[in-house]
């Protein structure tokens, strides 16, 4: 019998397993979205260090592993923040299975758009909103309802080996995380890491990302003026910081909005459908405004580089005076596409920008963040189990698609890791609106995304020894 005849053999008692303690799961995962931990520095870090502990509670008490300890890494001699660690060593030649998610979660935001409190999880129309609901709350309680299925189905002696590696700095970048990595790389050794941090097609059609962006952002300072000047006296005559930074950023787009950086790596996605309609509806482009760039849609949002700027230092309009600014700073978001290498994207950001600077002005570079895309380009044992086990749940075939944000460590992971096979799950869809106010996550997509996880692990158990 294969592998693919067992996950399907599984998916009633898994089913019933699930849907029998989803209120006590769900219960779990509201307790763990209450929890404000955020791995920035003008946060609690008291917060993360409990979010942590609840986290390591949460999979000691299932009995299951041979140890579950909170450990630390650290990075320029910074330490980072608190992560879990657990292992069940396989049996009898078993695969060794890793699940990996992450407990911090963005900052609120602005909390007056938020619907109901960001931190007092809160289910309407069969959704429950809160930050971290979806990203990556939802990715820890699926491993811990994955985990109890397989006991449950399988008895607490099964030979599948199970590794837990729950982060605690993602949304801050992860910057220990390849430190870790090395540090933990032992206890860390799997043969399949399954990354539950991403997303489904839609909440009826399950999926794997088999694509992800990279990132490189930088902190620029453009300059004109030794000191600050009366925009009346001088204005006409003296170009200013902020006009030079206005007409230098315009550069980064052409007239149609397609990123204008010489030389940068063009992806091509996976035909899927979806419609203009769709993804207005999807992002809230007000009525009138226009969508930007060239190509398919999935190229653009998964496979094409994308240019934002996400933060510009100038006077407030509150305290603006008539004042023409000597030096103005912003912060660019350069989203590359698979297959491009982050530092030869930085390069070829800053030699646009050195191009285009108007009227002689100055530049000079700050804070820099690098994160490298994702592409999975073999197939394996666990990518076809994880389809056979993604349909089953669904009821529906399952689709690879392409993610246009960055999951950085992912590219580690497979450095330090090289013959591991990485699946890339998750409990978010169109509408979760991680990042954002009112995230939310699909109830019955997570007790599905449950199920999913649950026949892979069991049929897991059954795989022939290595």
């Amino acid at each position: 019998m294969t592998l693919l005849n067992i996950a399907e053999q599984q998916l009633p008692a898994a089913s019933e397993y699930v849907a029998n303690n989803f209120d006590d799961l769900k219960a779990t995962l509201i307790s763990l979205a209450k929890i404000p931990g955020i791995a920035w520095e003008a946060f609690d870090e008291k917060e993360l260090e409990r979010s942590a502990e609840a986290v390591a509670k949460l999979f000691s008490d299932t009995q299951l592993f041979d140890f579950v300890e909170i450990r630390r890494a650290s990075a320029d001699g910074k330490p980072g923040a608190p992560a879990v660690v657990a292992k069940r060593a396989a049996k009898n030649g078993k695969p060794q299975i890793l699940l990996y998610a992450h407990h911090d979660v963005q900052p609120p935001g602005d909390e007056t758009v938020w619907q109901t409190n960001p931190f007092e999880p809160t289910e309407k129309n069969g959704r429950l909103f809160g930050r971290g609901a979806a990203d990556d709350k939802a990715g820890i309680v699926t491993h811990l309802a994955a985990v109890k299925t397989l006991a449950e189905l399988c008895g607490p002696d099964f030979d599948l080996g199970l590794t837990l590696f729950i982060e605690g700095e993602e949304e801050a970048g992860s910057p220990t995380f390849r430190n870790f990595l090395e540090e933990n790389q032992a206890d860390l050794h799997a043969d399949v890491i399954i990354v539950a941090d991403s997303g489904n097609w839609t909440v009826d059609v399950p999926a794997l990302t088999t694509t992800l962006r990279g990132l490189v952002s930088q902190v620029i300072e453009v300059s004109t003026l030794d000191h600050a000047l009366h925009s009346g006296m001088y204005g006409g005559a003296v170009p200013d910081a902020m006009l030079a930074m206005i007409k230098l950023l315009a550069t980064l787009h052409d007239d149609r909005g397609n990123v204008a950086i010489a030389g940068l790596v063009q992806g091509k996605a996976d035909e899927l459908p979806y419609s203009d309609a769709q993804l207005n509806t999807d992002a809230g482009l007000l009525p009138g405004t226009q969508q930007i760039g060239d190509g398919s849609i999935l190229d653009r949002i998964w496979t094409k580089p994308a240019v934002t700027v996400i933060g510009i230092d100038g006077q407030t309009v509150a305290l603006s005076s008539n004042t023409m600014l000597p030096s103005v700073k912003a912060k660019i978001s350069l989203r590359i596409a698979p297959g491009e290498q982050p530092e030869q994207a930085l390069a070829l950001l800053k030699a646009h920008l050195e191009a285009h600077l108007p009227f002689g002005a100055r530049i000079s570079y700050g804070e820099t963040e690098l994160g490298k895309p994702f592409a999975q380009t073999q197939d394996g044992w666990a990518k076809g189990l994880a389809e056979q086990a993604l349909g089953a749940a669904w009821g529906t075939k399952s689709v690879n698609i392409g993610i246009g944000g960055s999951i950085p460590f992912i590219a580690d992971l497979t450095q330090v890791f090289p013959d591991a096979q990485i699946l890339v799950t998750g409990v978010e869809d169109p509408d979760s609106r991680a990042h954002s106010p009112n995230e939310s996550v699909d109830l019955p997509m997570l007790q599905k995304a449950m199920v999913a996880e649950a026949i892979f692990l069991v049929s897991g158990n059954a795989k022939a020894g290595q």
